[in-house]
């Protein structure tokens, strides 16, 4: 799913920058009526707050021109948020959910049933973030365009799906869009275990929460869209943004 139909090589799916650990191009993924999802326009990640100047530098080469932060409000307070010096990047405080996983939760999220609910939770709470994102998307005037999270594979996971899903990717390609983070996860570990040295108890404590990249539970979220709506289209509908999926499919679908 790296490569590109024909000899032309795809760009790369990876982003490689140093303070961020899971920046990857949705691009590439075969879509709705044969068309692709089009490189280079629309991006997932884990937090943009540790970005160098190289970093930055790379954003501006892609042309990044809008950032949703999914993250909650007590992380944006602890952690900062983009660049503000960057102000020709627009930026979007979008939370998906304003509960985090508690300790006493993290060894079940071993269990892809268990990640599965809370992911369908994550969709019906954050159902206002999804509506407003889906609108950012379908404006060209907003793309290029990341959407993040804090490791960037559950709430970006989430979105990412929602968003695939109303392109018309095929589920097996969102299943297996969504296991790429899972060896990112090993390198976010080793960040926050490297950024806070005296957390390192917490950190593993919630080991299973960072390193759970179960397909299952993406399969069992993609089970649900289906049962509760039908299909994507049934769950835009329901969103209220059946026009704003047909301008998404505009905005992000080339012909292959």
């Amino acid at each position: 799913m790296s490569e590109s139909s024909g000899s032309r090589a795809a760009p790369t799916r990876h982003i490689e920058l140093s303070g961020c650990c899971n920046f990857r191009d949705l691009g590439g993924y075969p879509a709705a009526d044969g068309r692709s999802t089009a490189w280079r326009r629309v991006f997932r990640a884990d937090g943009l707050t540790n970005l160098t100047e190289d970093d930055l530098a790379v954003l501006e080469d892609i042309g990044i021109r809008t950032v949703v932060d999914l993250r909650t409000d007590t992380e944006t307070e602890n952690r900062g948020r983009f660049p503000a010096h960057l102000d020709h990047i627009a930026y979007h405080h979008l939370p998906l959910t304003e509960t985090l996983p508690g300790e006493e939760q993290a060894p079940e999220w071993g269990d892809a049933g268990f990640v599965a609910e809370r992911y369908k939770g994550m969709l019906v709470d954050g159902a206002t973030s999804v509506v407003a994102t889906v609108r950012l998307l379908a404006d060209e005037a907003c793309l290029p365009a990341v959407f993040h999270c804090s490791v960037g594979k559950d709430r970006t996971g989430v979105l990412a799906a929602v968003v695939l899903g109303f392109l018309g990717v095929p589920e097996p390609v969102i299943v297996e869009d969504y296991a790429l983070s899972a060896a990112a996860m090993v390198r976010v570990l080793e960040r926050l275990e490297a950024e806070f040295p005296d957390a390192r108890e917490v950190i593993d404590r919630y080991r299973p929460v960072i390193l759970s990249v179960e397909p299952a539970a993406m399969r069992g979220l993609l089970d649900a869209v289906r049962s509760e709506h039908g299909s994507f289209d049934g769950l835009a509908a329901a969103l209220g943004v059946g026009a704003e999926v047909e301008a998404l499919r505009g905005a992000l679908l080339e012909a292959p």
